[in-house]
């Protein structure tokens, strides 16, 4: 298994408590967030990992290198921002494999990656979506399923329980030949929201936690869940 982890995140909404560092590279629990995400990687069996990475992307590889616990890392460096579309496909260039997981560095899933690859291949999906049942989708949207594909989306702020789109995908390659190369493309707003209904992708639900650290309150709830999660 391969994947692309989007890691170029500018963490504007972070500032006021981490100051001047990609967001993946905010510190939760004595580590670099990425690494939490990356560890996860590793001990479901990647054999390497895609970074795409733009702001500071220096501070990222300084600290991950080459080779993170036996699973080989490369980079996709944007020079100027492509939104998360573009960034997937310009890191597509450095992956062999098809299809292929893509996930965010700012948000962390515990995914049962082999499980939702076995699902993608049996159901010969071209995409699929890992979801997630929260108590309060009204910061994240949320979604429309029915017999175990996704329909629609709902829009921000309604309240209550439901499902919502973790971030992690399986992209087979007809899927990333409609992304435009080289040019600002949102994967989300361009492509899989508005195509919903011809796209149908696959939802692979979830089970265990899930976490955005995209803004302070959830970046300090963090800190509580992987304090716990690093001595168990």
């Amino acid at each position: 298994m391969q994947a692309i982890v989007l890691a170029g995140g500018l963490g504007t909404r972070l500032r006021s408590v981490v100051p001047d560092l990609p967001k993946p590279m905010a510190p939760v629990a004595g580590r670099p967030f990425l690494a939490w995400v990356l560890d996860d990687l590793v001990a479901a069996g990647f054999e390497s990992a895609v970074l795409a990475v733009g702001y500071r992307h220096e501070a990222i590889r300084a600290h991950f290198g080459d080779l993170y616990r036996g699973m080989a890392l490369r980079y996709s460096i944007e020079d100027t921002p492509l939104g998360t579309g573009g960034a997937i496909r310009l890191a597509a260039g450095h992956v062999t494999e098809r299809p292929v997981f893509v996930l965010n560095g700012d948000t962390y899933l515990e995914l049962d990656y082999q499980a939702m690859l076995d699902d993608h291949r049996q159901a010969r999906a071209s995409l699929s979506v890992a979801v997630c049942s929260v108590p309060d989708v009204s910061r994240y949207g949320a979604l429309e399923l029915d017999s175990g594909r996704i329909h629609g989306f709902l829009e921000k702020g309604r309240a209550g329980p439901g499902f919502i789109n973790a971030g992690v995908y399986l992209l087979a390659s007809d899927i990333l030949l409609q992304i435009p190369a080289g040019e600002p493309f949102s994967f989300e707003q361009q492509l899989l929201v508005p195509r919903i209904g011809e796209l149908r992708p696959l939802a692979f639900h979830a089970e265990g936690r899930f976490i955005d650290i995209g803004i302070p309150e959830d970046f300090e709830r963090a800190q509580q869940m992987f304090a716990v999660k690093g001595q168990a």
